[in-house]
């Protein structure tokens, strides 16, 4: 298959213009494949030749006008066309094949009760996998679709959809869109309806989750509406769409995807099972996300990949400011919860060896192929970061102003990077260009560190910058009081660029926290005596955003070798039982967990590592014995679980059916206990068989899954591999619970023979199995805890040596980057 070039785009967009799409599915055809019709008008300019593309089981006819294609001509993904100047009309008829990749039409049937629902994913490529198009997302065209699915099913579509006396469904035509947005669901929906501003609104799930769907819908749909409010508060154009309807769709592979008018959501986010608060905070966040992408990306839709950065940061953003205006009632305070998860991830991503500009030169991004690693840290948190810092500089009303201008301009069409600058510099005097080039055109994290010079009361704060970005912070300033808390005696506005000091006066602080409020991006560090302080008095700074601040340069230290991991954990010990904000122990549970315990510290030193968290999560649950804080003592269960060195406790839980003091064990609370059983080797088949009895639904079939390949056990992990390697048969959720359990850092001696084997292994399922795949082994699969010399080696031989697709190589770039560091922190 050949993967579409920025210059082919080019010399396809200057040739033709793509008018009108008729296209019409038949789902009743079995469950292996569908039936797929293409009608395309569109316009040549000049007479030229050019290639529709598609990916068809069968190729059943193709015309051009009047003419008859040649169906031999088919090359790989491209049909060629030798047109004349003027109208044209394409028809093509294919059998086109379900995926169970979650790429394409994904076809998924319900264990739990037999039901079978589809929906599609055309991300990128994937359009040619459901129907022949012009793919690429500056030829927008309308799109009329028509679907004949079998009896009983519901067919959502990007517009409002009805049932035609002859059992075919009918979508309103849609606007303008580009070919990657279009969208079907279909299946027997369990579906909410309701109406809003004059629009209808649905959400809808399989029928096994009805039950659960319900219990949220109020929320959910009261986050849409509020959210829908707030955009058109922000916003000048109104929403372009017919109606508004979320789907939550089994085996998604992203979080959710912005069809206009359809949103597609992984259903996990139909909660199952008890979650937090700021589990909940994330849907609602990611709600947010996906309905800004209704203006930014949808109304105005990048020309080519290498902008995508102005979709992802710009609804990541949005997503998170407008949750923390619309929906501050049910959630405080989302930049809390930003700064501790995804703020993390666009550190890390921007220190690898892959990393990119925000937005990357053209040249950078020269096809397709290139453009899928794009998604990833530097696209959604540090472009949202930069956005945030954007917003400080320029203020609100400036910036809005911009954003409006350029919808204004370019509704239904598309734009680039100097088109959204151009835009935001017509409503500033500020040099938004100068600023674009220094934020978004470079790569890296600077790092700010104060320095105080003076003594008695008179003293000056100087900011350290390692880097070359300019930065608008708030430094905040405290005083130990004669109780030993800290209080806030001034936040000081700085411009890092001027580098002039900020002339303090009083006593020396006990603590300057550069980057109060979480303004900018940028790595901090403490002068030694607030380095200190933090150490000493984390628990004691009084804002909850500005402890996250500390944490985050806590976690940088660590990763950068000046902080060692068992100091860590000795600072987490001493402060995180009295932490009142759930996010927070959240996220420094899971990095001492996962990062900590499994990677940074040596097979001798983890059980005391896992120790140290169990004692944290045990003073958490003596904590929430009077059933105050529910999050915060179901964080602390499942932290218990996780570090589990022994099965006593756990089992007896599991047995009973419930914590000591609650709660009760739901669906993910056992699978969680019975998954460390498994590593512990504290339980077998027969147990494992007889919960996925209990639980027969898809997420039982995947519990089950994780916890076969988690069994210490050289014959269940023959089969674990078989299943992964050998084999496609398993969808991409059951291959990714499959690998999930077979890396065990219990396990290493066990498993260390297919250390070797991995590389070639997964550079074939790649080649079979296409990118999601391949990204879900590289992910997933990889033999992230053998962390050796040896397994370095190993790994950029093949890197050096092996042809891989795109997606594959980069996982594998970014994986050994983190086993260099996680072996650099060991021997540091």
């Amino acid at each position: 298959m050949s993967v579409l070039t920025r210059d082919e785009a080019q010399t396809r967009a200057q040739l033709i213009d793509v008018h009108h799409y008729r296209v019409d599915l038949d789902l009743t055809t079995g469950d292996e494949t569908f039936g797929s019709h293409s009608l395309i008008r569109f316009t040549a300019r000049a007479a030229g030749d050019t290639f529709v593309e598609l990916k068809p089981e069968t190729l059943r006819s193709a015309r051009l006008d009047d003419t008859p294609l040649d169906l031999s001509t088919l090359d790989g993904n491209r049909l060629p066309l030798s047109l004349t100047e003027g109208e044209h009309t394409l028809r093509i008829s294919t059998t086109m094949r379900y995926s169970r990749t979650g790429e394409g039409m994904h076809r998924f049937t319900d264990p739990t009760d037999g039901e079978s629902y589809v929906y599609t994913q055309l991300f990128m490529e994937d359009v040619q996998r459901v129907f022949a198009a012009f793919d690429q997302p500056d030829l927008k065209a309308v799109f009329e679709l028509s679907v004949k699915a079998p009896e009983g099913w519901t067919v959502l579509a990007n517009g409002i959809t009805e049932q035609q006396p002859d059992g075919r469904w009918q979508a309103a035509p849609t606007p303008l869109l580009s070919t990657y947005f279009v969208c079907v669901a279909a299946g027997p929906w369990h579906t909410v309806r309701t109406e809003h501003a004059g629009l209808p609104f649905g959400i809808h799930c399989r029928r096994s989750l009805a039950a659960h769907l319900d219990a949220d819908a109020d929320e959910i749909l009261a986050v849409t509406k509020a959210c829908y409010d707030r955009y058109h508060e922000k916003f000048d154009e109104p929403y372009p769409f017919d109606s508004y309807d979320q789907a939550f769709v089994p085996e998604f592979n992203a979080g959710a995807m912005e069809n206009p008018g359809l949103v597609t959501f992984r259903d996990e986010f139909v909660f199952r099972s008890a979650v937090t608060v700021t589990e909940r905070q994330t849907r609602a966040m990611v709600i947010a996300h996906e309905m800004a992408h209704m203006w930014f990306g949808d109304l105005v839709t990048l020309r080519w990949w290498d902008d995508i950065w102005l979709n992802e940061s710009f609804a990541e953003y949005m997503g998170f400011q407008t949750v923390n205006e619309a929906c501050s009632d049910l959630f405080p305070d989302t930049w809390i919860d930003f700064g501790v998860t995804r703020k993390s991830w666009g550190y890390e991503a921007d220190q690898r060896p892959s990393t990119h500009p925000v937005a990357p030169d053209p040249e950078a991004v020269p096809d397709t192929a290139s453009a899928l690693l794009n998604f990833d840290g530097i696209s959604y948190a540090k472009g949202a970061s930069a956005l945030r810092q954007l917003v400080a500089w320029l203020g609100e009303d400036d910036f809005l102003a911009g954003i409006n201008i350029h919808f204004k301009r370019h509704k239904f069409g598309n734009a680039t990077l100097a088109d959204f600058i151009d835009n935001l510099a017509a409503a500033t005097d500020r040099d938004v260009h100068a600023w674009a080039e220094r934020w978004l055109r470079t790569t890296g994290v600077d790092t700010l560190t104060p320095r105080l010079e003076g003594d008695g009361t008179q003293w000056r704060l100087h900011v350290d910058r390692d880097g070359s970005r300019p930065h608008r912070i708030r430094a905040g300033i405290y005083d130990r009081q004669p109780d030993g808390e800290l209080a806030l005696r001034e936040r000081l506005d700085l411009d890092v660029s001027q580098q002039a000091p900020a002339e303090l006066t009083g006593p020396r602080p006990a603590l300057v926290v550069l980057n109060d409020g979480d303004l900018t991006y940028a790595k901090l560090r403490f002068d030694e005596v607030s380095e200190e302080t933090a150490l000493r008095g984390l628990s004691r700074i009084p804002d909850p955003l500005t402890r996250a601040v500390v944490w985050n340069a806590l976690r940088d230290m660590v990763r950068d070798g000046e902080l060692a991991p068992a100091d860590y954990l000795e600072v987490a010990l001493a402060h995180l039982p009295d932490e009142t904000e759930l996010a927070l122990v959240q996220g420094v549970l899971g990095f001492a967990r996962t990062q900590i315990a499994d990677r940074y510290t040596s097979q001798e030193e983890r059980p005391a590592a896992l120790a140290t968290i169990g004692e944290i999560a045990r003073a958490l649950l003596r904590r929430t014995e009077d059933g105050e804080a529910p999050g915060l003592r179901l964080t602390a269960v499942r932290a218990c679980v996780d570090s589990a060195t022994t099965p006593d406790k756990i089992a007896s839980w599991l047995d009973e059916g419930t914590v000591h003091g609650g709660p009760e064990l739901d669906p993910e609370l056992r699978w969680r206990i019975l998954a460390r059983l498994a590593v512990l080797g504290a339980t077998d088949e027969t147990v494992i068989a007889a919960e996925a009895e209990r639980d027969p639904s898809a997420t039982g079939q995947e519990g089950a899954a994780r916890c076969r390949a988690s069994l210490p056990d050289p014959d269940a992990k023959a089969a674990a591999w078989s299943a992964l390697f050998d084999s496609d048969e398993l969808s991409n959720y059951l291959f990714t619970a499959t690998a999930q359990g077979f890396w065990q850092p219990e396990q290493a001696a066990l498993v260390r023979e297919y250390v070797p084997r991995f590389y070639e292994a997964a550079v074939a399922l790649g080649d079979r199995r296409g990118p999601a795949m391949a990204e879900a082994a590289g992910r997933y699969a990889f033999p992230a805890y053998a962390i050796d010399a040896e397994s370095l080696a190993l790994g950029e031989s093949h890197l050096k040596s092996g042809t891989m697709i795109p997606a594959l190589h980069r996982k594998l770039v970014d994986q050994l980057d983190d086993l260099t560091r996680a072996l650099n922190i060991r021997t540091t």
